[in-house]
């Protein structure tokens, strides 16, 4: 779908909404969306990464199909959405990346990893890469630490700044002429964003499958958005160990950068696999088909980091572990790389449009009740 037809039928689907008003305490969504009733391209771009996908709209929604209206917001806001990821997307010639995602997303990761892999497998004599190392340095026999630290470091530092161009290409847009922000709404959209607000946190839930209200949706974000910063805690416990005690890896398994990155990967690997499921599983009607292969994918590539990871803790000592550790490399170049080209990036955008809608909020009058008024005017 091009991007004017995605636009053309959010905007739309939420003009059927403005006017009917029966969704607007479901979530975040309806009310930003009173606030912004000319519905320009940005105001859509806004509202579509507000919503969080938990479709209770569809199932709750009097024109939605087969009514004639056939309203049906979470599609045309996950099209809008995926849209927006194309439109701030830095440089702008990768941008075409999202366009053609569904191909490009996979064919960068498999690059990455086979890179990584036949660059090892080349540079690396056969003994010394199935050789049984152990104790401190056992990796950097394989991989000197140098070379990690590359992999790692211009891949993360490119997509950091692609990701803060993007976040504020996409917050100039959408905030023109905003008020600064208070102390109240960044907390206000820092709590929106770390409790998932719009997934129904203290509601039914999602309607994860069908019409039934489930939260499995939201624990298994949880688990992948919490057990990804685990695992980033660990990888900073790993170079305070390194740089500050002087102690090289691995490390006990009781140690602090073990325990963090196995409760970490495992969380991952759960996460993502019961996502990938309950994706599998879902209504397809109120998904955005075209982006499946995209979404797939990458949960795919989020799984092969963090099995790949828990494997080379288990089989370290082993005569696999040098092949075991550049097909872990390889994952984590993939996904590093992709950070700023694939959905990861609907972080910063979510963050930002929740951070914009706290703004919003907080900047409302208060409405004071009828009797209030009649005291103020006497």
């Amino acid at each position: 779908m091009r991007s004017d037809e995605a636009l053309t039928e959010a905007r739309c689907a939420l003009g059927i909404c403005n006017a009917c008003g029966y969704c607007n305490g479901f979530c975040d969504v309806f009310e930003a969306a009173k606030r912004r009733p000319v519905l320009t391209d940005t105001d859509l771009y806004q509202l579509a990464n507000l919503c969080h996908h938990c479709r209770n709209c569809l199932y709750a929604c009097q024109y939605a199909p087969p009514h004639p209206f056939a309203v049906n917001v979470p599609r045309a806001l996950a099209r809008a959405r995926w849209r927006s990821y194309e439109a701030y997307a830095w440089p702008d010639s990768l941008a075409l990346l999202f366009r053609r995602n569904v191909l490009a997303a996979p064919l960068v990761a498999l690059a990455a990893l086979v890179a990584v892999v036949g660059g090892l497998l080349i540079a690396v004599p056969v003994e010394q890469l199935f050789a049984r190392y152990q104790g401190p340095g056992a990796f950097y026999r394989v991989v000197p630490l140098e070379i990690m630290i590359l992999l790692g470091a211009l891949p993360l530092g490119w997509s950091l700044i692609a990701m803060t161009i993007g976040l504020y290409r996409f917050w100039q847009a959408t905030r023109p002429g905003s008020a600064s922000l208070s102390v109240d709404a960044l907390a206000a959209g820092l709590r929106d964003t770390l409790v998932l607000r719009n997934l129904h946190g203290g509601g039914p839930g999602c309607n994860d499958l069908d019409e039934r209200f489930s939260h499995a949706r939201r624990w298994l974000h949880h688990g992948l958005f919490y057990g990804f910063l685990l695992c980033l805690a660990a990888t900073v416990a790993a170079s305070l160990y390194h740089h500050l005690l002087g102690l090289e890896a691995p490390y006990p398994l009781l140690s602090p950068p073990v325990l963090l990155g196995t409760v970490g990967g495992l969380a991952m690997a759960v996460s993502t696999a019961g996502l990938a499921y309950v994706k599998w599983r879902a209504d397809p009607e109120p998904t955005a088909a075209e982006t499946l292969g995209a979404d797939y994918g990458l949960l795919a590539l989020l799984f092969l980091v963090a099995v790949t990871g828990l494997v080379l803790l288990g089989w370290r000592a082993s005569a696999a572990m040098g092949l075991l550790l550049a097909v872990h490399l390889g994952s984590v170049l993939g996904l590093f790389l992709l950070l700023p080209y694939s959905k990861l990036v609907h972080a910063v955008y979510r963050f930002a449009a929740l951070l914009g809608d706290a703004l919003d909020r907080h900047r409302e009058p208060r409405s004071i009740s009828a009797d209030q008024a009649e005291r103020e005017r006497t």
